[in-house]
């Protein structure tokens, strides 16, 4: 029950930004909850990085301007139709991360879409999980196989070091011995979220491929961060 009714929540917040337009998400123009300028601004080009352990993160957008003011507003304004004009960006880093899987392993097995976990606070905050409804706009079957397992502290105002150390042992996973997995996230940072999903997901005995966000933090930028995106 308590997941209908977040679906119905969801629901009802994009069928209300449709009938009752805000401003534009990433301009601030108004009566247009995304104008067609901003949605210019959301057209992907992914690029590829490798973090900790081996896992290289596939990402489609800059965290900077247009793309993060409009993620800051999926995120913590509640404007959970704006999921849809981003969607396309997690799509092309997904299809990015996976053709890379296929070229180094060849035919790939079946692949499951992990997304990094919410915290029960922004749970409770926002009444959606960012990461899990960005994949399934994105056409993918997310599967929550990681789950938070202890409070993170706000990673905003913390640097690469004390972010990995902040989120070391944050999450765990049930028994995924055989599986493959490719973790899906909204933004990357310092990649310190990321690497911690992929212990976790190894930890149960999966073999993690690779990682897909929407956005990067540029790195001359790696001391910024908004709500959730401190991966």
């Amino acid at each position: 029950m308590t997941d209908i009714r977040r679906v119905a929540r969801s629901a009802l917040g994009e069928a209300l930004s449709l009938v009752f337009p805000v401003e534009c998400a990433g301009c601030g123009a108004l009566d247009v909850p995304l104008c067609p300028e901003c949605r210019a601004e959301l057209r992907a080009v992914t690029v590829g990085r490798p973090l900790v352990h081996g896992v290289d993160v596939w990402s489609a957008l800059a965290f900077e301007g247009v793309p993060a003011r409009v993620l800051r507003a999926l995120k913590e304004q509640g404007r959970t139709a704006l999921a849809r004009p981003l969607a396309p960006a997690l799509r092309a880093a997904l299809d990015a991360a996976l053709a890379t899987a296929e070229a180094r392993r060849g035919a790939p097995a079946e692949i499951i879409v992990v997304p990094v976990p919410t915290s029960h606070a922004a749970m409770r905050r926002r009444g959606y999980r960012v990461a899990e409804l960005l994949a399934r706009r994105a056409g993918m079957r997310p599967v929550r196989l990681l789950r938070p397992i202890r409070a993170a502290a706000d990673q905003r105002s913390l640097g690469r070091a004390d972010r990995a150390r902040n989120v070391e042992g944050s999450m765990a996973a049930p028994s995924a011995a055989g599986l493959r997995v490719l973790i899906v996230d909204d933004v990357v940072t310092t990649g310190a979220t990321l690497t911690e999903a992929a212990r976790a997901l190894r930890a149960a005995g999966a073999e993690v491929i690779g990682a897909a966000t929407v956005a990067a933090t540029p790195r001359r930028h790696v001391g910024a961060d908004a709500g959730q995106t401190h991966t």
